[in-house]
């Protein structure tokens, strides 16, 4: 039986966060909840996490800024980044940030812990199996260049000689999986 974990659980979608909660819980871990990235850095003052899941996008902000701040007050802390709307240029940054770890959503319980425990980014995980489709390809390239302008819609509009409505439209949309 592994040891158990204390773990910062970051996520915005309480129904989810509720869930993933219970489940770790019942597996002995301990779980402390963070619903913003501001609750997160309250949650840090006097506890002494091991482990700590984020949810890449919360409301309206990243919690990518956050993977350093932890790490600054608890550099042993293994960070795993969970997402529903997971890109390349995410995953890399995160690991480039400190994470050990990123996950699709939805993933279960299991996943997460084997995840968690890995220790440092498998760099042996299979790929998908099949290659990716052109509406997929585009939308890492979008989130790439926006990446690379700072989050800026006018100037990746620019960047990829669209109109800025279009790549609105385009960033509105949920990401394609495959």
């Amino acid at each position: 039986m592994n040891p158990a974990l204390d773990i910062l659980l970051v996520e915005d979608d309480a129904v989810f966060a509720s869930v993933l909660a219970r489940s770790l819980q019942r597996r002995g871990h301990r779980v402390v909840l963070a619903a913003d990235v501001v609750q997160a850095r309250e949650r840090l003052s006097g506890q002494a996490f091991t482990h700590a899941i984020l949810d890449l996008k919360l409301a309206q902000e990243s919690s990518l800024p956050l993977i350093p701040e932890l790490l600054a007050v608890l550099p042993d802390l293994q960070i795993l980044v969970l997402t529903g709307y997971a890109s390349i240029q995410t995953a890399v940054q995160a690991v480039k940030l400190g994470a050990i770890n990123y996950l699709c959503k939805p993933a279960d319980t299991d996943t997460i812990l084997q995840a968690l425990q890995r220790g440092e980014p498998d760099e042996e995980a299979p790929l998908a199996g099949q290659p990716l489709s052109v509406d997929r390809l585009e939308w890492e390239h979008i989130q790439r260049v926006l990446a690379e302008h700072d989050q800026n819609i006018s100037a990746t509009a620019r960047a990829l000689g669209m109109h800025r409505r279009t790549l609105q439209r385009k960033l509105a949309k949920k990401p394609v999986l495959r």
